[in-house]
């Protein structure tokens, strides 16, 4: 009997791989990581459009119309007349000028302790967990949010002959008789430099604040164990950990002090005798009392190139000491 024997079929060939084309076609239509389905490539760039259109029409046109008009003498009336460098030329022999500069750098020294070195002490001292030490907080920042020229005009009472000031003074006897002090051009500077100063501070020690609590609580446990001392934990843990808070704030109270105008307008209106005009003040006044709209544009400009200058110094000298010592 014959045996029937099945064929044997070649084996069927290996199923297909899908192309090269295929497979970048469906990796397209397969969501990116991070990106929303559906959305177009460009959506991301439609959202800084609205702040660029405002950086643009706030800062960057009236900062090139500025730059322009300072080649240009113009009285905001009549058709404006090119003098090139005349403006710039008549800077060095303007002594108001150089006054205002000299006062203005005489308030960057003298806000310093005040808007560096203090808001850190009091940073700390607010950093600490003690009652009530949120409402402190919130009655020490209450200055900032409170407008200049309500605070020029209160301290001008305390400012004046019969003030609060000179009744403390007079009743230790301090003083032997009262000091108007915003009409002397010894005191009316460092009076001022003492409001713009208590007015900010509350800012400064906010950033230092911040600053505090990014440091690791082990740092100061351990420095105690080692017996260090408050004002060595202070110098070699705190100092050097917050120095990029601290080059935040020497920019800040460096562009603060050379452009204190709205104390000097409500208070002494740059008197007595120039003791008080600032650079930023002198502008104001050249441009919108004289209509020198020309000149006050070339001193704007040579404070503009001047902060820029004093920023880049700080920050080459603030650059990397991050480093505890």
């Amino acid at each position: 009997m014959a045996i029937h024997v099945p064929e044997r079929h070649a084996p069927s060939a290996a199923p297909r791989t899908r192309s090269r084309r295929s497979t970048s076609r469906d990796d397209r239509k397969r969501p990116q990581p991070g990106r929303i389905p559906g959305q177009r490539w460009y959506t991301p760039y439609l959202f800084p459009i609205p702040a660029l259109i405002l950086f643009g029409i706030f800062f960057a046109w009236p900062a090139v119309t500025a730059i322009q008009l300072s080649f240009f003498k113009w009285d905001a009336v009549s058709q404006p007349i090119f003098v090139g460098l005349d403006n710039f030329a008549r800077l060095a022999s303007d002594g108001r000028f150089w006054t205002g500069l000299g006062n203005s750098m005489l308030f960057l020294v003298g806000m310093f302790p005040l808007l560096v070195v203090i808001p850190l002490l009091l940073a700390v001292l607010v950093n600490q967990r003690l009652p009530g030490i949120k409402t402190f907080r919130m009655l020490y920042y209450l200055p900032v949010v409170t407008s200049m020229v309500a605070v020029g005009v209160a301290w001008e009472y305390v400012f004046n002959q019969q003030g609060v000031l000179n009744w403390i003074l007079t009743g230790f006897g301090i003083l032997d008789q009262p000091i108007q002090y915003l009409l002397d051009p010894v005191w009316a500077l460092p009076a001022l430099v003492l409001v713009e100063g208590w007015k900010s501070m509350g800012v400064f020690m906010m950033i230092y604040l911040a600053g505090l609590q990014t440091i690791p609580t082990n740092l100061y446990e351990a420095a105690k164990v080692d017996g260090a001392s408050a004002w060595h934990r202070l110098r070699h843990i705190t100092v050097p950990l917050i120095v990029p808070y601290l080059a935040v704030t020497l920019t800040m109270e460096m562009l603060e002090a050379m452009q204190v105008f709205t104390s000097v307008y409500v208070m002494t209106q740059g008197g007595p005798q120039d003791s008080t005009l600032t650079l930023g003040y002198y502008i104001w006044s050249a441009a919108f009392q004289k209509y020198d709209m020309g000149y006050a544009s070339a001193m704007g400009l040579v404070l503009w190139l001047l902060l820029i200058l004093m920023a880049l110094a700080n920050y080459r000298i603030t650059k990397g000491r991050t480093v505890m010592t």
